[in-house]
């Protein structure tokens, strides 16, 4: 008698035991039940429903209504103990629906269990906001949740709507500890003081220092920043900074910096960027005559590397508009040029375009016959003013002298780099926009999702480079098998060619693994492949 085996039905795993093992230790699933709990009937929690949208943007990111396809491909069911049938565009509407109004003490007690069960430093929380593209008209819009509105994106798409996020990230490991969504027209600078209320009820007791960029300088922020103990450190706004400032500092008695660039860290000394610091005081003054002065320190930085970019730069636009500049010289009196206001038209559009009207010279006449005539020169002095400024910019911080000199000042906001590098991450392999989502009550809730996304990527980054110690690199990462510094987008990378086999009655679940640099992440996050975590539970 031939009796017909059925096949062995393999699924893709991925990095979803990591993503499990991680939301477990975080409790996600728990912090959410406990906030927004479901009737007893029914098949899945809204903490399960967040967590598999979560490892979704993780291992596969797509469009919300595909989540129930991917969940079918996936050891999900297996992982998680979703079945895929269950995980559609309903259900997972009703968890965004049901996480919404409670979006505050879900992010705040997510991130207070990550700074507690990872052992996160928050004594120094870099603070920057981001926006998020939005397709469709979003006319009606929910009260008491971020508005989705037109404003300045950071994409550049002027022609769509965008809602905003901000996101604080801890100096050590970069790890974002806490997020806020807001609406798309609102001026980040408004934002600063409760995101610092936030921030301070996240780390207390413990002190903490807030890094943040150029909008966190404003008269307000600064005296809700003193009344409320929370130093800070950001570059001063160009508008602050006196005219002529820069021009009259001498490089010469500024302070060299033991800073080396991580990206300099491989070159002989001679080429790497130089960093140096004097330090003076600024004054900021209220809107009205009896408002008190904020006086704070201003640390005057400079950095060679900035200043061969910015001279490098000048030379490249000033090549492009000599260029250009001849061109049109030679084209006076032709068919396109035959008047003086032609020649004035378009010398204003290669100004504008080249941003050399500071030194730009030029003379429009005529000659004998009539035909416009055209001489331009670049104004050397200016030109050498302007050089004279390159390399420096300034940061001011309340930090007192004695917790840290003009150099420490620099070197730790140095670390403000790694929210940029979250922000790639987030708008990366999390896939985070476009949003196609119409209502701005689940945008926010996605965002948190998002979010929290990025919460798990920065922590398998963190043990992984933890796990490895010493210079934390290693081999196999990369198809030159030269030792790097592992990333999220590395490990994910490798772990996305993992795949399980199923169980049986009379066999465990396997994890099938094709590379030994799989084998080796899964042993540095701590998760054994011959017997995965999810039996146990």
């Amino acid at each position: 008698m031939n009796v017909e085996i059925a096949p062995v039905v393999e699924r893709r795993l991925g990095a979803l035991p990591a993503s499990a093992e991680f939301l477990r230790r975080l409790d996600v699933a728990g912090i959410i039940d406990e906030l927004c709990p479901v009737r007893e009937v029914a098949h899945l929690t809204h903490g399960q429903v967040i967590e598999v949208l979560i490892a979704n943007r993780l291992s596969a990111p797509a469009p919300l209504v595909r989540v129930g396809d991917w969940a079918r491909e996936w050891a999900v069911e297996e992982v998680f103990g979703a079945e895929p049938n269950l995980l559609n565009d309903d259900r997972i509407a009703r968890a965004l629906d049901a996480i919404a109004p409670e979006l505050e003490r879900i992010v705040g007690t997510v991130g207070a269990s990550a700074i507690t069960v990872f052992g996160i430093d928050v004594s120094r929380l870099h603070w920057d906001m981001t926006s998020m593209s939005l397709h469709g008209a979003h006319e009606s819009q929910q009260e008491g949740f971020p508005q989705v509105k037109y404003g300045h994106p950071k994409d550049r798409r002027a022609d769509l709507k965008q809602i905003q996020a901000g996101i604080a990230i801890s100096a050590e490991g970069g790890i974002p500890v806490f997020h806020r969504a807001y609406d798309g027209g609102a001026g980040e600078v408004s934002q600063v003081v409760g995101a610092m209320t936030a921030l301070r009820e996240l780390a207390a007791p413990r002190d903490f220092l807030m890094i943040g960029d150029s909008k966190l300088i404003s008269y307000p922020n600064l005296l809700a920043l003193g009344e409320a103990g929370v130093k800070f450190i950001a570059p001063a706004p160009a508008a602050k900074v006196p005219d002529g400032l820069y021009a009259a500092l001498d490089l010469d008695r500024a302070r060299p910096v033991d800073c080396t660039a991580r990206r300099d860290a491989g070159k002989p000394p001679a080429q790497r960027g130089r960093y140096r610091v004097l330090e003076d005081t600024q004054t900021l003054t209220g809107p009205r005559k009896r408002d008190p002065q904020v006086t704070v320190r201003r640390i005057l930085v400079h950095s060679s590397v900035n200043a061969a970019a910015q001279q490098a730069a000048r030379t490249r636009r000033l090549d492009r508009a000599g260029d250009e500049l001849d061109k049109l010289q030679s084209a006076c009196g032709g068919r396109h040029y035959a008047t003086a206001e032609k020649v004035t038209a378009r010398i204003g559009v290669i100004t504008k375009k080249r941003r050399i009207g500071s030194c730009l010279v030029t003379t429009v006449g005529t000659n004998e016959n009539g035909r416009p005539t055209l001489a331009w020169h670049f104004n050397q002095d200016v030109l050498a003013a302007e050089a004279a400024v390159d390399g420096w910019y300034a940061l001011l911080t309340t930090l007192d002298a004695d917790e840290a000199d003009a150099a420490e000042v620099l070197i730790r906001y140095k670390g403000q780099p790694v929210i940029e590098r979250r922000y790639s991450d987030f708008k990366g392999p999390l896939a985070v926009a476009p949003v196609f989502l119409h209502h701005n009550r689940r945008i926010a809730a996605l965002i948190t999702v998002i979010c929290l996304a990025l919460l798990v990527f920065c922590l398998i980054e963190r043990q992984v480079r933890r796990a490895l110690g010493g210079e934390q690199t290693m081999r196999g990462l990369c198809p030159d098998n030269r030792a790097v510094r592992p990333t999220g987008r590395m490990i994910l990378y490798h772990l996305d060619g993992l795949r399980m086999r199923p169980g049986t009655a009379t066999d465990p679940p396997t994890i099938l693994i094709t590379r030994a640099v799989q084998a080796h992440l899964l042993e540095l996050l701590g998760i054994d492949e011959t017997r995965p975590r999810w039996l146990d539970t």
